[in-house]
């Protein structure tokens, strides 16, 4: 058989890059073959169409194997992650119960979020659980860390699980600045030297948090997440070891909380190199173990492109976000349920963001396979990429004096608003979608008592500060904003479709402006096509409408316009759904809607004008 193979492959030929490309080039038919087949990437490179194998033929990291240093294909050789629920705590007897009863239902890692205010008997909150079987990760007020470590470790010690446990404290004392702009007034270093001699006894209790959830939940692109992951990484080894603790300790304690976006690819890519960033990065304070260089993530899927309309879409939303976490090999995964953008998750949207990972897990067995994206010449190179980008921001934060010091003079809180700002923008225009909201919305949805729920600080920290914090807006909020204003409003605008003329063309258009004027919800009539612009005038009229849109074909507009115009005697907003030219704004046309159009601009002037 393997011989009749290579029988089969002497017919073909090799081809070389360049043959290729001269081929693909042919077939462009003179389109310029970088602006059609290469995708430029928000991360700084750019990713080509094609992969071969000469292309990742120089990367060593793809001869090591999972579970062996540096840890890019895991740090594990199997590929079962531990399968995370939050639970936050405003009563310590209601959050015990919940969590009982979550651990019946298929998780296998509880995330107690202490509010401000609950009671802090941690004794109470994990009474009854295995420790020795269930992970426990307790996030809580900084100034309250160790008084919660200290519990959680006497009950460890007394559960005779010292060595058989695993979870967190979520020790963040930069939450505050990030999240309020307000610096956090301890002695960060040490407190977390109190932590790490009061966490000694248990091996696997992580209580140094990096929570580069916060920059993905911002906005920020994925090598930021990254570069600024490890940045934060290294300023607790780097403040650790100078106050006299051993790498080793440090390492060991430190747990990343990360986000997971919507780019699947580079979301597998994104884990697989931090793994060996992380790696390299604790390589260098020269461990007694390379075991200490490996990095124990906790992946949670991003409330950032959550949406209040069309909400179930949220769910392919985390559940491929979840895929990538699973296929990168992290060691637990948070699945957001569906509703969280609008109200308190329910049992039902909680029990269908738990089965999310269960049906990865039960009936996809993506725990059966480690690390199966090695070797694909597309993901080894994002993945080589990608790592590039983020040692270059991490070697930037480091060169002008680490994580602190860039929070505290407002560089990276300034860089995530600014890409924040960027994807605003690409959303704007259509050039990021999100589908149910700024494209293919659902026409008749009502939010009803929908509200946006934005994530509130639960614990101690000061919800007043200075202006310079991160972005806490979601990408769809100020799409939201205009159809939530169409919703109150006392009449809804209604807008006309005015199709005439070449069926394919009035067709196409009739259907973009639809889903145009959806997005602001407006009320909308299609039609199948009118003879003459009188007969879709007076139609429009009959409907009352507002906005009459004229779907034609370009050759044909210019014979369309001065009719349109004269029938219509400014008794409604007429608009050309084509191109902006010279030609049709002599005629009289002031509004355009197009590919090229600011879709949020456009609907935000509209509803200035029609909203009463």
């Amino acid at each position: 058989m393997t011989e009749n193979r290579k029988r089969l492959f002497d017919m073909f030929p090799p081809v070389t890059p360049e043959e290729w490309r001269a081929k693909a080039e042919v077939d462009l038919k003179g389109a310029d073959f970088d602006k059609k087949m290469v995708w430029r990437t928000n991360e700084g490179f750019s990713v080509q169409p094609l992969y071969r194998g000469v292309d990742i033929k120089d990367l060593k990291a793809t001869e090591s194997l999972p579970g062996e240093f540096p840890y890019l294909r895991g740090t594990r050789t199997d590929n079962t992650w531990a399968i995370r629920q939050n639970i936050k705590v405003n009563d310590v007897a209601q959050a015990n119960a919940k969590a009982h009863e979550l651990l019946t239902k298929g998780i296998t890692s509880l995330g107690f979020k202490l509010t401000k205010g609950a009671d802090t008997d941690v004794k109470a909150l994990i009474a009854g659980i295995d420790l020795s079987k269930v992970e426990v990760n307790i996030d809580c007020c900084p100034k309250c860390a160790l008084d919660v470590t200290r519990s959680l470790v006497d009950a460890i010690v007394a559960d005779h699980a010292e060595d058989t446990f695993a979870g967190s404290v979520n020790f963040n004392p930069f939450k505050r600045q990030l999240k309020h702009g307000v610096a956090f007034d301890g002695n960060i270093t040490e407190m977390a030297g109190e932590l790490l001699k009061v966490a000694a006894p248990v091996k696997n209790l992580r209580v140094l948090g990096v929570d580069s959830l916060m920059l993905n939940n911002a906005g920020a692109y994925i090598y930021q997440e990254l570069g600024y992951a490890l940045a934060w990484g290294n300023e607790w080894l780097t403040r650790m070891t100078e106050a006299g603790f051993e790498a080793d300790e440090v390492a060991r304690r430190i747990k990343f909380n990360m986000g997971i976006s919507t780019i699947y690819f580079m979301e597998i890519a994104k884990f697989r190199a931090a793994r060996q960033l992380w790696a390299t990065i604790v390589k260098q304070y020269q461990p007694k173990c390379d075991c200490a260089c490996k990095m124990v993530v906790n992946a949670e899927t991003t409330t950032f492109n959550h949406t209040v309309y069309d909400s179930y879409v949220n769910l392919l939303r985390t559940q491929t976000e979840a895929m990538s976490a699973a296929l990168a090999g992290v060691d637990s995964i948070v699945v957001t349920p569906f509703d969280a953008s609008y109200q308190i998750s329910d049992d039902f949207s909680e029990r269908i963001a738990r089965n999310q990972q269960i049906m990865l897990l039960e009936e996809s067995h993506l725990d059966k396979v480690m690390d199966p994206a090695g070797g694909s010449y597309y993901v080894e190179m994002i993945t080589a990429s990608l790592a590039q980008e983020g040692w270059k921001l991490f070697l930037d934060v480091e060169e002008n004096g680490g994580f602190a010091a860039a929070l505290t003079s407002g560089n990276i809180i300034n860089a995530v608003n600014a890409s924040a700002t960027a994807r605003f923008d690409k959303v704007a225009k259509r050039r990021e979608q999100l589908l149910g909201t700024n494209q293919f919305p659902n026409f008749t949805e009502k939010a009803a008592d929908k509200a946006d729920n934005a994530p509130q600080c639960a614990c101690c920290c000061t919800t007043d500060g200075g202006e310079l914090k991160l972005n806490n807006k979601r990408l769809a909020s100020q799409f939201e904003e205009i159809r939530l204003a169409t919703e109150h409003a006392a009449n809804t605008p209604k807008a006309f479709m005015l199709t005439i003329g070449n069926l394919a063309m009035r067709l196409a258009r009739a259907q973009f402006s639809s889903n145009f004027f959806a997005c602001a919800g407006y009320d909308l009539v299609d039609n199948n096509g009118f003879k003459t612009v009188e007969d879709g005038i007076n139609a429009a009229m009959e409907q009352k409408a507002d906005i009459v849109v004229l779907c034609s074909s370009d050759d044909e507009y210019a014979a369309l316009i001065p009719d349109a115009i004269r029938l219509l005697d400014g008794r409604a907003e007429l608009v050309l759904a084509g191109p902006e030219t010279d030609e049709f704004k002599a005629l009289g046309v002031t509004n355009f809607i197009n590919v090229r159009t600011n879709v949020l601009g456009t609907l935000k002037a509209f509803n200035a004008k029609l909203l009463k």
